[in-house]
Order: structure tokens, then sequence, then C-alpha cells
């Protein structure tokens, strides 16, 4: 009797995949503006600490009133200054009251010794804008936040901190807005010209968008362009059912491996004839929010590696290599830890 034939599996000896993207964190974090706190999280006389990058930094207004990003580790003996309070506009360590002033100076030390004219904390360009205080990791910006197409005075806006830490580095969570497939199979979105074609997008050296009409599930009349601003920050600006509304989600990086996000929504003042312009923000909000909730358990489990992809990807696989080639940096290296 002859033997069997053996079976051979059709699976691959070994996964398909393209180029890995590094994680945030290896060769430094990606040069950008990062959310890290609201800005009415910080009322005069406050400091704040949060997490940011591979250590910790806090936030407090100068006698200006200006929002402050400073290293959170004394450079005396390391003692985590929120705990500490502010003192005519100066940062002041709980410990020995050593005192910093808003470019991270040591000025004064409690014991009244002279300030170590090395002793200071690193200090990030800041920017307050849309209810958030806004760091740029380097020393100097390369490029500003995104606008709205209309001036911030003609603008109610309503931001707030989701609760969500999700497991994942920025980029993953900006890569679902090249990923056309997705917004068709997992946000039922359909587009009224066809798929967005990748040849339309505007790329920049830190930023692309593109446009379209559609509808959503509900059948409501969508016209949008959507894009990223460095790896982080999502951008909308358009309407829906024929009214206005800009929308800016970023994403903020507590640790390595993790993101914190934000909603920042806009309405224009000048259409409340339209409609109550709170009430309209609700079902915006309701609108993104519902928009997360289906990314939610994804984005909880992915295990996000670029693989066996089709032509239906090459937005996707552009905005990946977009990523790989972003700069990357880490000046408060030997300071936020």
């Amino acid at each position: 009797m002859s033997a069997a034939p053996i079976e051979r599996s059709a699976s691959p000896a070994r996964r398909v995949l393209a180029p890995p993207v590094p994680p945030e964190g290896e060769g430094g974090f990606s040069r950008s503006w990062f959310p890290i706190c609201m800005s009415s999280e910080v009322p005069a006389g406050k400091v704040v600490g949060r997490g940011f990058l591979d250590g910790k930094v806090v936030v407090y207004r100068g006698a200006d009133g200006a929002a402050r990003v400073l290293s959170a580790y004394c450079p005396h003996l390391g003692a985590d200054l929120s705990v500490g309070d502010v003192q005519d506009g100066e940062l002041r360590c709980a410990f020995h009251h050593w005192r910093f002033d808003g470019s991270g100076a040591c000025v004064a030390t409690g014991c009244g010794d002279p300030a170590p004219p090395r002793a200071r904390l690193f200090s990030f360009p800041v920017q307050e804008r849309y209810g958030l205080v806004w760091a740029f990791n380097g020393e100097t910006p390369t490029f500003d936040l995104p606008e709205f197409p209309f001036p911030d005075g003609e603008l109610a806006v309503r931001t707030l901190e989701l609760d969500d830490v999700f497991p994942v580095d920025p980029w993953v969570f900006c890569a679902n807005t090249p990923d056309v497939q997705h917004i068709k199979a997992l946000h039922k979105i359909t587009f009224d010209n066809g798929d967005p074609d990748p040849d339309d997008f505007t790329w920049t050296d830190h930023s692309f968008r593109y446009a379209f009409e559609g509808r959503l599930p509900s059948g409501d009349p969508i016209s949008y362009e959507i894009g990223i601003t460095g790896t982080n920050l999502f951008y909308q600006s358009g309407s829906v059912n024929g009214r206005w509304f800009g929308f800016i989600m970023p994403f903020g990086i507590p640790y390595p491996g993790a993101i914190t996000s934000f909603m920042v929504l806009a309405a224009r003042e000048a259409d409340a004839e339209q409609g109550d312009t709170e009430a309209f923000l609700d079902a915006i909000q309701a609108l993104e929010e519902s928009i997360v909730d289906d990314d939610r358990p994804v984005l909880n489990t992915i295990h996000f590696r670029p693989g066996t992809t089709t032509r239906s990807d090459k937005a996707l696989n552009r905005f990946l290599q977009y990523v790989r080639d972003f700069p990357r940096t880490h000046p408060s290296r030997d300071f936020i830890n």
C-alpha cells in the first residue's frame, strides 16, 4: 500500500513585512507640538506635573500670566518641582527653596548661596491656543499649529481631554487618516466621487491634507478637508448638513508607547442663525466621540506592523514613509528623567 501524500500548508514560511516604523523614543521623539494639559488646569499660582516623552515636566504661569513648560526635576538633588509652588512668578522647589525663572535658570537658592550658573531646567517652546498648553519637542519650533479658515475671534471653541490612554504611538492613530479603506469599512462613511485620489493629497515636510465629499452612516452629507500635522495632530475642517465646524485631535506622549488624546471643537458664531451653537457643538462632539468609539477596540489591541498591502493603501504607505523620515530629537533627555 502506498503512503498517503503529505499535505502541504498553504501558509507562507514567514510573514511578509514592509520596513518597520521605529517606535517613538527610538532615535528621539517626533519634532512636533504636543499638548501637555488643558489651559484651565493651570490657574495662576498652581504647578501642574505631567508625564512627557520619557520623563516629566511641570507647567505653571509666570508673572505675565503666560504658561511655561519646564523639566520637572530640581538640578540640586532631583526633587519633583510639581510639589513646589510659584513665588513672584518664579518656580520654587519645595525641598530647599531653589527658584527658577521661565527660561529654566536658577535665580536663587534658599540658603543664600549664589545660584550655580550651570543649575538650570530645560525650558520648552510653548504655545497656548485652543484651550491647551502645547510644548514643542525641540529647542526651536520648525512649524506652527494648524489653523482653521476663520479667525479665532469668530469661533466658539470647546476643548476636552479624553480619559483613554491608548497603548500606541501617536502616528498609529494618525495612520487612520490616510487609510481610506478603514474610513469606509470601520466608520461606514461613503464617498460621493469615489475614493480620494492619493495623487490629490497635498504634502509638506510636516503635514498632509486631502478633501472629499460624502455621507455619514446616518445619510447626512459631509464635505471635509482632513489631514495630519507633525505625526500627532489630526485636523479637520468642513461641514455636516451644510454647517461648518472645525476639529483638531492632538495626541500627547505621557511615556513611550502611550498617548493621551484631546479634542478641540469649533463652530462659527456667525452661523448661530442655523441653530444654537452649543447644541451644534454637542452634536459634533457626539459625532467625533462615536468615531473614537469605533477605533477604541482596535487601538487597544493592535500590534501595528506595516505588512502586506494593496494598491488601495498607496496613501497609507506614503504616510508611513513620511513618519519614517520625520525628524526626531530629544534635547530635554538629560533634564526630564
